[in-house]
């Protein structure tokens, strides 16, 4: 398959030079922009709207998207708030609510100029102008640290003074845990200024090759200010608590039954919006009922299971109801090792915590995980397909002289993890050495899973089949476990509630920096901070165990790769070696890119904005509704016809 490939040196052009792209809003057109099909698609002067029905399985925690990392709440919030810029369905960047943008390298300072645009309520009415103020007010609620931001540490070391602005607050001249004196400083030195009501400046701490790309996550998302000043940690914790600018507005936000999304006509490109309504209705057993109700013709989108999958195909009823979802490289999936397990009694959290700090240990379950096996739970034509070997999927960027960076320096080192052989092996030092620690066998290996998740549940119990019956059920007992469908994340992987489990990251921009954010963590004069990173690394640094000078060891790369701002093919050499390092001494298991699902869906898919990073994967801007399913052969033409 054709990528379009997003080069390092494409971006080093824009740093290079004060760059200007412009761009014009689309026309203003009626609310209803359906009727008559063409093609397929319901087109201007149809008496009835568009509407997309859907269902879900698990309830976003927040709407705030200042605050929140979750993709559940993200998704809300890309499709009702737009960005500076945008990418498009081929994954070219265009102006959004920016209309260009220039850089002086000498001050490390963007310029945006902002076209007219305009909030809305949850009703549709206009509800003020967006401003330069808006993207302030925004910032300074995130660095506020009683909202308690998830997203904040996205804007250290980026933005002038982010970092120094918020501590200052949170320490008022005292020291952190390590030390450091953080002394109060005045918002004015925070590097976001509205120079006027149409223009916008950041100033950067350092330079940072890929800002401009970092621009389409939820960070530099704007929000309106008065209503921000009113409402407070209040803010977005309803429908009728947050103003809309994006493609669409949320009429109705009700937790664990529906949501109503509708098209903003006031949005400057509401001629790119053709989808007028969007019904997601909940159900905790949406994975089962939602393809009885697709043949019910009741809704418009579903995931089929792969236990389904089969007899659809071959029905002739349901053959042709069958698509996939686009490919994408912006997610990556890889097994994390938990090294501050907080989980209970019963599965023996101080026997996981010596273990686990045993590198043969770790190596073991690494070379045990045949990943072409799992993933063809999903995938059982061509798993391979979707196997990766690196945690940064293929294709995902590409240095100076146009190199996948996958290819790049160590990177190119990585292997298949998977080795029978080499799995007993490790497996047979692994226990001498436990053995003599004081280890208990077998090794109790919390793996839990979210039920709203297609088809999660069937790749752990491949996982712990085959695992168990490499290494013997003396040697690990791999306990899969159901957790909450609604907040999994922060039960289970931000509360240590596992011992070794699937993850995932979504990239925020475009360079490798973004694939060091799940686990790199930060040294301070008194240790590192724990209870955010995936797996918590450092605990290892701090407990003083075996793992110690490997996990230090990445950290250090880590360090070194950052501080390499303009020369990119050293910077991603540089990057490459960290990661290879994290891999090789399996701290992570490089596991898979996503696997296209396969659905039935009324949409074109490669229709939407299409981006490896941030939230245009997430919007229905651009997407037309079709008065049919999607078939795999239109899927494929439509796919074919995206790549010219």
């Amino acid at each position: 398959m054709k990528k379009r490939r997003v080069t390092a040196s494409i971006l080093c052009v824009v740093l290079a030079t004060a760059t200007v792209l412009s761009g014009c809003g689309g026309k203003k057109v009626s609310d209803n922009n359906t009727g008559n099909a063409k093609d397929g698609i319901k087109t201007e002067g149809s008496a009835e709207p568009a509407v997309y029905k859907k269902l879900y399985g698990a309830e976003a925690e927040t709407l705030n998207y200042l605050t929140s990392s979750a993709d559940v709440s993200h998704r809300i919030g890309a499709n009702v708030v737009d960005t500076l810029v945008e990418y498009d369905n081929k994954g070219q960047i265009k102006p959004g609510l920016a209309t260009d943008w220039s850089y002086d390298e000498a001050s490390l300072t963007w310029t945006f100029h902002l076209r007219d645009a305009k909030w809305v309520d949850n009703t549709g009415k206009e509800a003020g102008a967006v401003t330069a103020q808006d993207f302030v007010d925004a910032m300074k609620y995130e660095l506020t640290p009683e909202n308690e931001s998830a997203n904040v540490q996205n804007l250290f070391g980026i933005i002038a003074n982010a970092e120094n602005y918020y501590n200052g607050l949170v320490y008022n001249g005292g020291a952190d845990k390590d030390g450091t004196i953080w002394q109060p400083v005045d918002f004015s030195q925070v590097g976001v200024k509205a120079v006027d009501e149409h223009t916008l400046t950041y100033t950067l701490e350092k330079e940072v090759p890929y800002f401009l790309s970092s621009l389409v996550y939820v960070v530099y998302m704007p929000a309106y200010g008065p209503q921000l000043e009113e409402l407070g940690k209040d803010f977005a914790t309803a429908a009728d608590k947050m103003y809309y600018n994006g493609a669409y507005y949320l009429e109705e936000f009700s937790p664990q039954e529906k949501h109503i999304f509708k098209k903003n006509s006031l949005n400057y490109d509401a001629s790119l919006v053709y989808i007028d309504e969007i019904q997601e209705i909940y159900n905790a057993e949406y994975n089962t009922i939602g393809p009885e109700m697709v043949k019910r013709g009741e809704v418009d989108y579903a995931e089929l299971s792969s236990d389904i999958l089969d007899d659809w195909m071959s029905s002739e009823d349901t053959k042709n109801l069958i698509s996939r979802e686009r490919p994408k490289t912006s997610y990556s999936y890889f097994y994390c090792f938990n090294f501050n397990p907080q989980f209970d009694a019963q599965y023996e959290p101080e026997n996981w915590k010596k273990a686990v700090n045993n590198e043969n240990f770790r190596k073991a379950l690494s070379s045990a995980l045949n990943k072409t096996k799992e993933v063809a739970v999903l995938e059982s034509a061509s798993p391979d397909d979707f196997v990766i070997n690196s945690i940064t999927p293929p294709e995902f960027t590409f240095n100076g002289e146009g190199t996948d960076y996958t290819k790049v320096g160590d990177m190119a080192n990585l292997t298949q993890t998977f080795d029978e052989k080499k799995a007993k092996e490790y497996r047979d030092l692994a226990k001498k050495e436990l053995l003599a620690s004081g280890v208990t066998f077998p090794v109790k290996v919390l793996m839990p899973y979210n039920p709203s998740e297609v088809n999660w549940d069937k790749e752990c119990q491949v996982v712990e089949q085959q695992m168990e019956s490499l290494l013997g059920n003396d040697f690990i007992d791999i306990i899969v476990e159901a957790g909450p469908a609604d907040a999994f994340l922060t039960e289970v992987r931000r509360n240590g509630k596992f011992a070794f489990m699937k993850c995932n990251w979504g990239a925020d921009y475009a360079d490798p920096e973004t694939w060091t954010d799940p686990f790199y963590q930060k040294k301070g004069e008194n240790g590192y901070e724990l209870g955010y990173k995936y797996g918590n690394i450092a605990k290892a640094i701090e407990d003083g165990t075996p793992s110690s000078d490997a996990a230090l060891e990445y950290f250090t790369l880590v360090d070194q790769a950052k501080e390499i701002k303009v020369d990119i093919n050293a910077r991603y050499e540089a990057f490459a070696k960290a990661e290879a390092s994290l891999v090789d001494h399996a701290f992570v298991v490089p596991f898979s890119i996503s696997v296209s699902k396969y659905l039935a869906n009324k949409l074109d898919v490669f229709e939407g904005q299409y981006a490896p990073f941030g939230v245009s994967n997430l919007r229905y801007k651009g997407q037309h509704l079709k008065d049919h399913f999607i078939s795999m052969d239109e899927y494929k033409a439509n796919r074919d016809a995206s790549e010219k």
